[in-house]
């Protein structure tokens, strides 16, 4: 399993930018609020209606997705939004992403068996890169994409994920072990 305490530290010990006048950087901000998001911004009756949607899939083979209030609160807040960088990215090039849970709703297996790799449960989120990726959360919150090569961590946090992605940061990979 991946040990969290090796990340590197990307901007200062809340993982925001000390010189950022928002909650996000100002970059990641402008293009939250450019595809809708304003704080304050909470949607909880779509997203408790995604929560029954996925609580009463399965799959053929009978795996089921885990739901719990840290996926419902990322859902209520960012659920629906598509956001592209507004700016070119520190590391790589960002990704577009889009808060849709329903994106993973044919997963329950892949993410049960990252959320036992991990050791928690893990949801949908959406996905990244028009559909190169799946985002996922677990329930502390932490966000992860997982594409053909492999997974990856995006931050201890929505807030943290969303400037890895929109920001152009390079991700950590998810070593097993």
């Amino acid at each position: 399993m991946h040990d969290r305490t090796d990340l590197p530290e990307q901007a200062g010990p809340t993982g925001r930018d000390p010189h950022a006048t928002t909650r996000f950087p100002v970059a990641v901000d402008a293009s939250l609020r450019a595809a809708g998001w304003q704080p304050g911004r909470w949607d909880i009756r779509r997203a408790e209606e995604w929560a029954d949607a996925l609580r009463s899939h399965a799959s053929p083979a009978g795996h089921q997705h885990a739901v719990f209030p840290a996926a419902v609160e990322a859902w209520a807040e960012f659920g629906g939004l598509r956001i592209t960088a507004s700016a070119p990215g520190r590391h790589i090039a960002p990704s577009p992403v889009h808060i849709d849970p329903m994106s993973g709703l044919h997963l329950a297996r892949t993410l049960g068996d990252l959320g036992r790799a991990l050791e928690t449960e893990v949801s949908p989120l959406g996905e990244e890169g028009d559909g190169r990726a799946v985002l996922a959360i677990d329930t502390e919150g932490r966000v992860y994409s997982i594409d053909h090569t492999g997974d990856w961590y995006l931050g201890p946090d929505i807030d943290q994920a969303l400037a890895t992605l929109i920001g152009g940061i390079q991700p950590e990979r998810l070593i097993p072990g």
